[in-house]
């Protein structure tokens, strides 16, 4: 169960709080590509990612869905947009302190990721034998 602090105090959150939870985690994460994007960024710390990398790097998303994506994770404090002094002008991303408090989410979903696959892997191998 999860916790909560309510008036200096701690206690489990109810079944009803942790589902509130989970919802407000998923209208702001949820979709296809906004914990693709911040994976891709929390992954180059030091880089100047503009948005025609981001782009290009993160294939099958288009550039209205990019937009979209990245206005919302910037709404809700994950990144930020960073107007460069270059002509002509070019707008970086880059992860937030805060964007970073969900890098254990994405760290734990790639790692599903690569065992599911796996796993799949081997029940169509072992289905043709």
């Amino acid at each position: 169960m999860a916790k909560i602090i309510e008036n200096g105090i701690e206690r489990e959150a109810s079944c009803t709080e942790e589902l509130f939870a989970m919802r407000d985690s998923l209208d702001v994460l949820g979709g296809k590509w906004k914990l693709m994007i911040l994976r891709y960024l929390t992954n180059r710390p030091n880089q100047m990612i503009h948005f025609k990398k981001l782009e290009r790097s993160i294939e099958g998303i288009s550039a209205k869905m990019l937009s979209k994506e990245l206005k919302e994770l910037e709404t809700n404090l994950l990144i930020t947009r960073t107007i460069q002094d270059t002509k002509p002008i070019t707008v970086t991303y880059a992860v937030t302190e805060y964007g970073k408090s969900v890098f254990p989410v994405t760290e734990t979903l790639v790692n599903w990721g690569i065992i599911h696959r796996e796993k799949i892997k081997e029940s169509m191998n072992s289905s043709e034998q």
